[in-house]
């Protein structure tokens, strides 16, 4: 009998969601505020990090910039104090967890408990796997996947204590679905919306509502990571943009942000669609960009 009005609730869960979400279609959603919040921005120094900063500077956070390119972030911060905001700025390798660690913890001393946190480093090596090297390999799954738990596992604490926080994890769609020449780039972009889903769920299973979750999910961007990318279905995306529809997410406690959105069709498509179609959408896609194959650079 429990079973029958378990899955009596749940099929009223699931309706009610769907209309809930038709509704907030129509109706604007309520923004909360981060005046005042401190927030935690890697890979500062340059593209999506730089943006966001800019933006959580508006909204007058305070900020600590992370990146490890020293002079980057040094302009990014320049120009967040000209638009009001305490800014911190420290030189940090997120592929380095004892770093991570030592830097989280001169945070604590210096500025104090983080409330917002942006896991946005990332590094790419576009190359087919032979061509690839073994550490180049490493660092990719240190900067975009390992460093997100470093980072997390040491700001945690305080926020579960407080019951109040947000972890942003910058993945890409490429964590959805795969591209070839970058399997590196794509299986850590995979881990990293696993790891977004997994600790939004934990947080749920602890009560922690108050911690809230969002993850991006951006087709190619235009910050030079990759160099001349292009697709037929897709535009290649400006930073502006993306940090829109980041900022717009978290201010709303989104928690998965594709964007552009409808590349959510396409992935739920995936799930349907038979091999030969896939592989025909792909070539209709006509997604490039330079990358090392058989040893030499290539548009692929």
């Amino acid at each position: 009998m429990n079973i029958i009005l378990d899955l009596l609730l749940l099929l009223i869960i699931i309706i009610y969601s769907y209309l809930e979400s038709l509704v907030k279609v129509f109706i604007p959603q309520r923004r909360k505020s981060v005046a005042g919040e401190i927030v935690l921005i890697t890979g500062a120094g340059h593209g999506i990090g730089r943006h966001t900063a800019y933006e959580f500077a508006k909204r007058k956070s305070r900020l600590v910039l992370w990146d490890i390119n020293k002079h980057g972030i040094e302009e990014t911060a320049a120009e967040c104090r000209k638009l009001g905001a305490i800014t911190h700025v420290f030189v940090v390798d997120c592929s380095n967890r004892e770093e991570i660690y030592d830097s989280v913890n001169q945070v604590k001393k210096e500025v104090g408990d983080v409330t917002i946190v942006v896991n946005n480093a990332g590094v790419i090596y576009p190359a087919d796997l032979l061509s690839t090297k073994d550490e180049e390999i490493t660092k990719t799954f240190e900067v975009n996947i390992l460093g997100h738990f470093w980072i997390t596992k040491a700001l945690l604490p305080a926020m579960m204590q407080r019951n109040h926080g947000h972890i942003v994890t910058v993945a890409s769609v490429c964590g959805h679905g795969v591209i070839p020449y970058i399997i590196p780039y794509c299986s850590s972009k995979f881990a990293a919306v696993g790891f977004h889903r997994a600790l939004t769920s934990e947080f749920e299973a602890l009560g922690k509502t108050g911690i809230k979750t969002s993850c991006l999910c951006p087709v190619f961007v235009n910050t030079g990571f990759t160099k001349n990318p292009g697709t037929r279905l897709c535009p290649v995306l400006e930073t502006d943009e993306v940090v829109r529809s980041l900022i717009d997410g978290i201010l709303t406690n989104k928690k998965m942000i594709f964007v552009p959105s409808y590349v959510n069709i396409f992935l739920t498509l995936e799930r349907f669609l038979p091999e030969r179609a896939l592989a025909a959408i792909n070539h209709v896609q006509d997604i490039q960009f330079e990358a090392v194959v058989g040893h030499k650079t290539k548009m692929k």
